[in-house]
């Protein structure tokens, strides 16, 4: 039975070594990534938003360029309603807005108690603030800063 046994390993071992001689593994070299494509710059989406902004009678409405700040989007809005119900106004015409232009759906935060509600439209982000929102949270000021490499230094006069 033990010779049974050391036949059959023998067996076994020499037909994985024949196979291994016999056929050499074929390595494919993975190509170089691609580097993402450039797109250009979609300026009608920020147009559409400022427009219907306007329609709606938004105040004080305010647009940064955040591209190369961060990833999130290019373009920063942010506006003033006068009250919960004319914030809450603006965002829906300016979702019914995007949608009409032929972008996708933009996703809504902050709807039910309408202080202030956020509209992730892809490439634009808008802000709906009331007024004494705006002021405490200034994002403006906060967006807007220069990044530490871009500081000018001040002039001697």
């Amino acid at each position: 039975m033990a010779a049974r046994e050391s036949r059959g390993r023998a067996e076994r071992k020499s037909n994985l070594t024949s196979k291994r001689e016999t056929k050499a593994p074929t390595r494919r070299r993975k190509a170089p990534p691609s580097p993402a494509p450039i797109r250009p710059r979609d300026d009608r989406l920020p147009r559409t938003i400022l427009a219907s902004l306007e329609n709606s009678k938004a105040e004080d409405v305010v647009a940064i360029d955040v591209a190369g700040k961060t990833t999130l989007a290019d373009t920063m809005i942010v506006a003033t309603g006068r009250s919960n119900v004319h914030v809450g106004a603006i965002a829906d015409h300016l979702a019914k807005a995007v949608r009409a232009a032929g972008y996708p759906t933009p996703r809504l935060e902050g709807l039910p108690n309408c202080d202030w509600v956020l509209l992730d439209a892809g490439d634009a982000i808008v802000h709906i603030f009331r007024s004494e929102v705006r002021q405490f949270y200034n994002l403006e000021k906060l967006w807007s800063a220069d990044r530490p490499h871009e500081v000018q230094p001040a002039r001697a006069g």
